[in-house]
């Protein structure tokens, strides 16, 4: 059995790239079913496979007999309309032992934007749900995955990995202080109902802003979300003609398309006699037209931009690093050795069903000796005497077959399989 990892993130591709391949949750079960699809028409029928999507990473999780990179790269280029070769030059892949080890250092937190962070794990456990929930997730990524999980909650228990973590939304309320010289003085629009938009109003409600207000597409949930905070909710149709109201917009949605563009942004701040705006544009896709930083008054930052700021702190970090490696470095071993002994396993299943058919064999014998009258004791006896002799009969065979040092070879194999007595006292 082989695993293997496809991915690219914030390292290793440009935002609008990585907007190609983003997928909400509710695509991925369908994303799936298209990706094992694909598998079905080659050599590959049976494929195992999730999909972790977010805004700084998606990666596939694939597991069959054997690895099929290439195939997997082909159709996530197809997918998101872009070139092979042009995806190669911005993707990682992994196989085996390195596929395992990436996957415990995402759900540890290890190799996101933010060192440390625990939203990448409830993310993880998400595309695990719905990769289950298509029939998905077999038998060994189900257990890459579940080992990743106890990985991440002793790297987590047993260093301070996330000790003085700055989230994105705490980088975005930081960076909101140095433009507005109070908070509580703004007015505070979220774009998006979903875990990003509602801990970043967490962050932004403690600072005690004039107002806040919600924009979804479904009123209703935004209404939910806005009463935690005490702010208001409105249409998403309606936020261009309100734009102008607010001096802080920060959006996040599953939108393919931007919903805040260029020219209602130039309206806006015409409206606002070009009093400045900031604006945080989480989504993956973006929300917010790119060109939008351009603009004089206009202070625009993305996913990628706010990574910079939450670098900081990271080197005081870095000996929990050392050490949260050394728990993945002996969950990586634990899990390559599990996949190891599930080569055999066919083998063992055929060893079951052989000695299943030779045991019903010699009960029928038995049965019909004892029928007919015969002592139990030999019964007993040619029942050993024949379980044993068909047990024996492969071994037997093979010492007397092949030239010297293949004899010799089989001699040694047969000694350690059924004299252990006899080896242990040798050593």
């Amino acid at each position: 059995m082989s695993v293997w990892a496809l991915g690219l993130n914030h390292t290793t591709a440009p935002l609008d790239l990585r907007g190609r391949f983003a997928f909400a949750l509710d695509q991925l079960a369908p994303t799936l079913q298209s990706l094992r699809s694909s598998f079905a028409s080659g050599r590959h029928p049976a494929v195992e496979a999730a999909i972790i999507s977010t805004c700084s990473r998606t990666e596939i999780y694939c597991a069959a007999d054997h690895a099929a990179l290439d195939h997997t790269l082909g159709w996530l280029a197809e997918s998101g309309g872009v070139s092979p070769a042009l995806l190669r030059a911005h993707a990682y892949t992994l196989n085996d032992d390195a596929a395992a080890r990436h996957a415990f250092r995402v759900a540890s937190g290890l190799d996101s934007m933010v060192l440390g962070e625990a939203q990448i794990l409830g993310q993880m456990k998400d595309a695990v749900r719905a990769a289950d929930s298509v029939g998905a997730l077999g038998s060994t990524l189900n257990q890459l995955f579940q080992r990743s999980f106890a990985v991440a909650k002793e790297v987590r228990t047993a260093t301070e990995i996330g000790a003085h973590s700055i989230s994105m939304a705490a980088a975005a309320v930081r960076l909101a202080g140095q433009l507005f010289e109070d908070i509580r003085e703004t007015r505070v629009l979220f774009v998006g109902a979903g875990e990003m938009i509602d801990l970043a109003a967490t962050h932004f409600a403690a600072k005690e802003p004039k107002s806040i207000t919600i924009a979804n597409r479904t009123l209703e949930r935004g209404e939910k979300l806005a009463t935690r905070f005490g702010g208001t909710a409105m249409r998403l149709a309606d936020l261009p003609a309100r734009l102008a109201e607010f001096d802080i917009v920060v959006s996040c949605t599953a939108s393919t398309l931007p919903l805040i563009g260029l020219g209602a942004v130039e309206r806006a701040l015409k409206q606002r006699k070009h009093r400045p705006m900031f604006m945080v544009d989480l989504a993956v896709p973006r929300d917010i037209e790119p060109e939008v930083k351009a603009l004089e008054d206009v202070y625009l930052y993305t996913v990628d931009d706010l990574a910079q700021v939450v670098q900081q702190g990271q080197a005081s970090r870095q000996a929990a690093v050392a050490q949260a490696e050394v728990i993945i470095d002996a969950g990586v071993q634990s899990f390559m050795h599990w996949l190891g002994q599930r080569g055999t396993v066919p083998l063992i299943q055929q060893l079951n069903a052989q000695t299943d058919e030779w045991r019903a064999a010699e009960l029928a014998r038995a049965r019909k000796l004892l029928a007919r009258g015969e002592p139990v004791e030999a019964v007993l006896e040619a029942l050993s005497r024949g379980l044993t002799q068909k047990m024996l009969h492969g071994a037997m065979a093979e010492l007397h077959a092949g030239d010297a040092a293949s004899r010799e070879q089989t001699a040694q194999t047969i000694s350690r399989l059924f004299l252990r007595s006899e080896t242990r006292k040798e050593r």
